[in-house]
Parts: C-alpha cells; sequence; structure tokens
C-alpha cells in the first residue's frame, strides 16, 4: 500500500518587555482579532492593474522588499512617496529578493495625486488570527501559538504590532491537500491591544479593555491525557462558541507541536471541515482547565492538526 505523508502547515500571518508573572488561571478567549505587525519593512504586493506595466517591464517582482529609493533608506511606505514628490525623471531603487540584493530603474508613471510607482505596497505582516488567553490582572494575552513569518519562513522581527477588533465574512472549507481558511476583516479603527513580543510559541501583548468570561486554572503538560476535550473557536458572526475533539497523542518535547487531536464536532465539521487557517491560537480545554491552543492542521486531513500545551505558550510570553 502506498505510504501517504501528511504535511502540517501553520492555521491562519521585537523589544523586550518588562516580566510580568501571570495569573493562576486565565480566560479562554477563543476571538478572532485582527493582527498588523511592522517590521520596518515595505514590499510589493501586487501590481496597479492600470499603472504596473513600466514597474514590471524594468524587473521589479511581487515580494521584492523595497530597501532604498534614490539612495534614500525605506521604512515605510511614505519614504517612497516622499522621494517620488521630488522625482522628474527616473527614480533608482535597490530591492532585497531572497537572499540577493537587486538594482532596477524605472519610470514612475505620473497621475493626479502626483508620480506612482505602479504596485500597491505592503507594510509588515497583517492577518487574522485567534486570541488564547487574557490574563484579567496583568491585561496580557496570547494568541495564535505559534510565530508571525515573513514569506520567506524567518520570523518577523516586530518593531511595532496592534491588535484590532475582526469580524468573520465566510469560510473556505478544509479539504484534502487544500487547507480551509476564516475569511474576514479587520477593522482598524478599533484597536483592542498592543502587540509586543513575537516568538515561535505565539504572539503576546497586551489589551485595551480585554475580555471577559470565566478564568479557568492551566494544565501542567503531565496533566494533559489522551481522549475528549474541547477547542473554542470563532468561525462566525455568532462570536466564540465550544466545539468537541479527541486529542489523539502527546508529544511532550516538542516545544510546539505538542499534542495531536481530531475535530468530531458534527457542527463544526460542518461549518469549516475541520481545522482552517485563522483558528490558530483556539484555546483547548480539558477536565475543566485551559491546557493548550490550536497551532497546525494537517493538509491531507482537515479533521486533524497540532496544538501546544499552555505552559510552553507562557514561558515565552514572560
Amino acid at each position: 500500500m502506498k505510504k501517504i505523508l501528511c504535511a502540517a502547515v501553520a492555521a491562519m500571518l521585537l523589544y523586550v518587555v518588562p516580566q510580568q508573572a501571570l495569573a493562576a488561571s486565565l480566560i479562554p478567549v477563543g476571538q478572532v482579532i485582527g493582527l498588523s505587525l511592522s517590521n520596518g519593512s515595505v514590499s510589493v504586493a501586487a501590481f496597479d492593474e492600470a499603472l504596473g506595466g513600466p514597474a514590471q517591464a524594468a524587473g521589479l517582482q511581487v515580494g521584492d522588499q523595497i530597501l532604498s529609493i534614490d539612495g534614500q533608506a525605506v521604512d515605510e511606505a511614505a519614504d517612497i512617496h516622499r522621494v517620488l514628490s521630488r522625482s522628474d525623471g527616473q527614480v533608482d531603487l535597490t530591492v532585497r529578493r531572497k537572499d540577493r540584493q537587486i538594482r532596477l530603474t524605472l519610470s514612475p508613471q505620473i497621475t493626479e495625486e502626483g508620480p506612482r510607482l505602479g504596485v500597491h505596497l505592503k507594510q509588515g505582516v497583517t492577518g487574522l488570527g485567534t486570541v488564547t488567553w487574557y490574563d484579567p490582572q496583568t491585561g496580557r494575552f496570547g494568541a495564535l501559538g505559534h510565530g508571525v513569518s515573513d514569506g520567506q519562513g524567518a520570523l518577523v522581527s516586530m518593531t511595532t504590532g496592534t491588535a484590532y477588533a475582526a469580524a468573520i465574512a465566510s469560510v473556505k472549507k478544509g479539504q484534502c491537500g487544500q487547507p480551509g481558511q476564516l475569511r474576514g476583516s479587520m477593522d482598524p479603527s478599533v484597536s483592542v491591544g498592543t502587540l509586543d513580543k513575537n516568538t515561535q510559541q505565539g504572539l503576546f501583548g497586551t489589551a485595551d479593555t480585554g475580555w471577559t468570561g470565566q478564568a479557568l486554572q492551566t494544565a501542567a503538560p503531565d496533566q494533559i491525557r489522551t481522549g475528549q476535550a474541547t477547542i473554542v473557536s470563532t468561525v462566525s458572526g455568532q462570536g466564540p462558541r465550544e466545539y468537541s475533539v479527541q486529542i489523539l497523542r502527546l508529544y511532550p518535547d516538542s516545544r510546539g507541536r505538542d499534542l495531536l487531536l481530531r475535530v468530531d464536532d458534527p457542527a463544526l465539521l460542518e461549518a469549516t471541515g475541520g481545522i482552517v487557517q485563522g483558528m490558530s491560537g483556539s484555546p483547548i480545554l480539558q477536565d475543566g482547565k485551559l491546557i493548550g491552543a490550536v497551532t497546525h492542521v494537517l493538509v491531507n486531513d482537515p479533521t486533524t492538526g497540532y496544538g501546544i500545551f499552555i505552559d510552553h505558550m507562557l514561558e515565552a510570553a514572560a
């Protein structure tokens, strides 16, 4: 029989703060939020349909990080617009493409709003994720259960970050070989917290107002068992709710993919097909305790995925 190897992908996209002791019990949240991380980088997200031809012809590519324009360092999109406003002809760009620096020369397109490169720019990383826990004593919260990486797989070295209110518009159901996705939008006018730490075990910050709910004791790894558990997730506009899962295996020494679980809740299977991108950070509960967070889905089996122990997440948050 041919053996099929199941690959795993993350379910979904730094300054050191003083250490704060976390409470013995935390509120499991399960609320979807919008995440915006800045890392001092500006990259090409797409080409403008009407104006992007010359930039493409000059050799610019989607994903290129713009390092400088006419010798001026680029830390934000405003830097590019400032140089273009003074330009009366061609401009020189230095971009990073994977591990190479490339110099390009192109002519800005003249519009009613001024000279433009003809591209859509992206600052840092944005996306949707799920809040795992909130500590009402300190105002701290944790999300995702894994780090936010750039397009090349490296952990984003975050300079600033903000969490925003978000809403789910629809769900792309997961299928074998095709991870599903929560589709929604964040409201940049409604901040819910400041992000300050991006680690392999999660994204952490301080909430503006926090979340309500019953605080639960956390479980040490040796208190977690295989068998019945629940996860708390937001997969519709009705907000967080609990869904049943089965914990299949435990991996105490993995430091990230610490447990294997399978969704067996008919309502969640009907809504999402199992675990989908955007559910990263969904709290895992067992025996009345907060034991961890959902982190990954198996590409070839969307009903099954990995989770992180809550202790490993809290160690990274400290």
